[in-house]
């Protein structure tokens, strides 16, 4: 009765709810709450000590209430950068009868054998009143705890990535955005987040595709962002420069099929450069066609775009497990194959992919693999990471980033630009496969935009992507926000 009206004192109710747990025969313990508070645990002890303490009828007597600690993943940051961290689901082990978190997306999963450790365990054989038999059957494992990990996610700069994307919602990313902010000398990557997003603390309303970091995951048409990979196999062959002059007609014909730029126009001599920062269809066509197609295709599995970037994040996506299937060798290239691929239609990879790429242009050339994990302090171990030399010829380089700053400066980026930076990237408005009835989808685009401040001392790259956009719009102004409030987080200064 005393240690029935002790847990009615501080958990309330009545004795009764009470003691049929506290009278029950033929086990060592019975449960009377699980997973209380941990201030309610203490509200209990505090009470049990009192009483034996202060009540001469039950001084010095054990009331037989004991405490077990449950540990349980908190997520103290919410939605800021869920996607990343991931959740975790507890699961039961029946041999051991015990439960333990186990990582279901993001780096819980990827990191899961690290995170979670090795469970231990004591078994030993007793009376059915509880006494350890004397030479009977004992055996044990210990426990190996779980370690930390120490992630690249710059927390404030994550948290703004999240609500600018967010402001846009009922806009330009209202069905779905992302955003990839990566350093491109080393691969770290600072921000990464796509909508929906995911908040591993609350998941009463979590949408269906909420875990999927779809920048890493997701494959999709890169569209003109990819003409900057056309463009460097053009300069890197040399038939080509910044200012070498090409005649483009309003449209071209191949197999059947007709190519023109985004935005009417007629008949046009256009040089490299306009051709960029007019992102005109026809000529980056044209041009890839004097330099060849085969010079593309090998350039493209150069520069590691037909492959995964080795990211250490669950589910990276793959160009050519997708819907188009893979790069096509290229003996089974058509004409037209030709030209689609050379603006980024007909081919696709993921976001992470061309980040990646544009990060070799800031970084002399070396691509650098994407990826998370810093250390494991508990170990000192500090993870290396593969980088390798894509680009070979610097003034191809040097030649192709002024002409990204020119797509921004004098052409389709004007809205990244930032006042005393030179931004160079390239826009993207691309079509949509439609898997139901093939062909393209009328009427709606992914939007994109990829890329850096030049000449600056900062060698970050940003990836700004919307999908599904009805009409005709741009995501510069988002990657605009998003890199000034890089330059201010991180002091980046023009050299």
């Amino acid at each position: 009765n005393a240690t029935a009206q002790t847990l009615v004192d501080v958990l309330g109710g009545q004795k009764s709810d009470y003691l049929a747990a506290i009278t029950v025969s033929g086990t060592r313990y019975s449960v009377i709450k699980e997973k209380a508070d941990v201030e309610v645990g203490e509200q209990v002890r505090a009470r049990v000590s009192e009483v034996t303490k202060k009540d001469a009828a039950y001084e010095g007597k054990d009331l037989g209430i004991r405490y077990k600690t449950l540990w349980k993943r908190e997520y103290p940051n919410g939605q800021v950068g869920g996607q990343v961290v991931g959740v975790c689901k507890l699961d039961t082990e029946i041999e051991n009868n015990r439960e333990y978190y186990e990582g279901v997306s993001g780096l819980e999963l990827y990191y899961n054998d690290i995170l979670s450790g090795e469970p231990g365990y004591t078994r030993e054989e007793r009376s059915p009143d509880g006494t350890p038999i004397p030479g009977g059957t004992r055996d044990s494992k210990a426990a190996v705890d779980g370690q930390d990990i120490i992630i690249s996610i710059d927390i404030e700069l994550q948290q703004y990535v999240e609500e600018r994307l967010t402001a846009d919602e009922k806009g330009i990313t209202a069905n779905g955005g992302s955003a990839i902010v990566m350093d491109g000398g080393t691969g770290e990557i600072y921000a990464a987040a796509s909508l929906p997003l995911l908040n591993p603390a609350d998941r009463t309303e979590m949408k269906p595709d909420a875990p999927q970091l779809k920048c890493v995951t997701d494959l999709f048409e890169p569209g003109s962002i990819f003409k900057s990979v056309s463009a460097m196999a053009i300069l890197e062959a040399g038939t080509m420069t910044p200012d070498s002059e090409l005649f483009c007609p309003a449209y071209i014909e191949a197999d059947g099929f007709v190519i023109s730029d985004a935005h009417e126009r007629g008949d046009a001599t256009f040089t490299l450069r306009q051709i960029m920062d007019q992102s005109s269809n026809v000529g980056i066509s044209l041009a890839t066609e004097k330099t060849g197609f085969q010079n593309l295709y090998n350039k493209i599995n150069e520069y590691n775009l037909h492959t995964k970037t080795g990211v250490d994040y669950p589910g990276e996506g793959e160009a050519g497990t997708d819907y188009l299937g893979a790069l096509k060798p290229f003996d089974q290239w058509s004409k037209v194959t030709g030209y689609n691929v050379s603006f980024g239609q007909g081919m696709s990879l993921t976001p992470l992919q061309i980040t990646r790429w544009y990060g070799a242009l800031v970084n002399d050339g070396v691509e650098c693999t994407p990826h998370f994990l810093l250390s494991k302090p508990q170990s000192g171990e500090t993870p290396e990471y593969a980088t390798e030399q894509v680009i070979e010829n610097k003034t191809a380089i040097t030649d192709l980033t002024s002409m990204l700053k020119s797509v921004v400066s004098d052409g389709t980026g004007k809205k990244a630009a930032i006042e005393g930076f030179n931004v160079a990237g390239k826009t993207s408005t691309a079509e949509i496969y439609d898997e139901v009835n093939g062909g393209y989808r009328k009427g709606v685009y992914n939007l994109a935009f990829t890329g850096f401040l030049a000449d600056s001392s900062s060698q970050l790259v940003c990836f700004v992507g919307a999908n599904e956009v009805p009409t005709d719009g741009v995501v510069t102004p988002i990657f605009k926000d998003i890199m000034a409030t890089a330059i201010d987080r991180f002091n980046i200064y023009p050299e």
